[in-house]
C-alpha cells in the first residue's frame, strides 16, 4: 500500500465518503424505479452487505494486513453482482478505482482498473435504448484519468521523499565536515602552543648560554649553574610533554622554565 487508507487523511474520507453516497443514489434510483417488488429485496440484500463489507475494510483497516487483498476481492466481487442486477450501481466504480490505484501493483492495478471500467461500460449499455457512444467514451476517460492522476501524485510523493532522504544525507556531511573543522583547528591550536613553547625554551637557553659565557672567567660555579643542560633537567619539559599539557590543562598556560641570573 503507497498510502493510508485512514479517517484521518481527507482525500480517503472524501471518497469513502463518496462511494456511500453513490450506494445510496444508486439503491434510490432502483427503488424509486422498481418499487420493492421483484429483484428490490435481492438488490436490497447485496447493497446492504457491500456497505457492510467496505465500512469493515476502512475501519479496520490495520487489523487486516495481509488480508487485505482478500478484502479488495470481496468488495469488487458484490459490487459486480450489484452492477449485473442492477447497472444503476456502475456509478461506484470511480471510489474503487481509488482504493485499487492505492492498494495494488501497477500491473494488477490495470487490470483491475480495465475490468471495472468494462463492467461499468457493459451496464450502461444494458439499460441505454441504442448504442451511445458516450456511454463507452466516459467511463473510460475518467478511469484513463483518475489511474494518470494517482500515478502523478505517487510519483511526486516519492520524488519528493528522495529529496528529503538527500537532504538529511548532506546534514549528516555537513556535520561530519564541521566536526573534521574543528579537530583541525584544535591541532593548528595545539601546534601553535608548541612551537611557542619550543621557542620559549630555545630563547631561555640561549639567554643563559650568554649568560654563563660572560660569568665564566670570573664565576666558573655560576656559570655551571646557568648550563642549559642542568636548567633543562630542573624546568624545561619536552615537546610531547609540553603538547600533553596544553591538551589537557586551561588555555593559555604554558610551561615554566626555571632560569638563574
Amino acid at each position: 500500500m503507497r498510502w493510508h487508507l485512514g479517517p484521518a487523511n481527507r482525500l480517503n474520507a472524501a471518497m469513502h465518503t463518496g462511494f456511500f453516497l453513490l450506494l445510496a443514489a444508486s439503491v434510490a434510483r432502483f427503488v424509486a424505479g422498481h418499487g420493492l417488488s421483484g429483484a428490490t429485496p435481492l438488490i436490497l440484500v447485496l447493497t446492504g452487505a457491500l456497505a457492510l463489507v467496505y465500512a469493515a475494510g476502512v475501519l479496520s483497516w490495520e487489523l487486516l494486513d495481509r488480508w487485505r487483498p482478500v478484502w479488495l476481492t470481496a468488495v469488487i466481487a458484490v459490487w459486480l453482482a450489484l452492477v449485473v442486477a442492477a447497472p444503476s450501481f456502475a456509478w461506484c466504480a470511480v471510489p474503487l478505482f481509488f482504493v485499487c490505484l492505492q492498494m495494488l501493483r501497477p500491473r494488477v492495478m490495470i487490470a483491475v482498473v480495465v475490468l471495472l471500467t468494462a463492467a461499468t461500460i457493459l451496464a450502461q449499455l444494458r439499460i441505454a435504448s441504442g448504442f451511445d457512444p458516450s456511454l463507452v467514451l466516459a467511463p473510460i476517460a475518467v478511469a484513463l484519468m483518475a489511474t494518470m492522476t494517482f500515478l502523478q501524485l505517487d510519483r511526486d510523493r516519492r520524488q519528493l521523499g528522495e529529496a528529503v532522504k538527500e537532504l538529511l544525507g548532506a546534514r549528516v556531511d555537513l556535520a561530519q565536515s564541521q566536526r573534521l573543522a574543528g579537530m583541525m583547528q584544535e591541532r593548528e591550536r595545539l601546534a601553535r602552543e608548541i612551537h611557542d613553547a619550543l621557542a620559549q625554551g630555545l630563547s631561555s637557553m640561549r639567554m643563559l648560554l650568554q649568560a654563563a659565557q660572560r660569568s665564566w672567567d670570573t664565576d666558573p660555579e655560576l656559570a655551571k649553574a646557568m648550563c642549559p643542560a642542568r636548567s633543562r633537567r630542573r624546568g624545561t619539559t619536552s615537546p610531547r610533554r609540553a603538547g600533553s599539557s596544553k591538551a589537557s590543562g586551561p588555555r593559555g598556560s604554558t610551561p615554566g622554565i626555571s632560569s638563574r641570573r
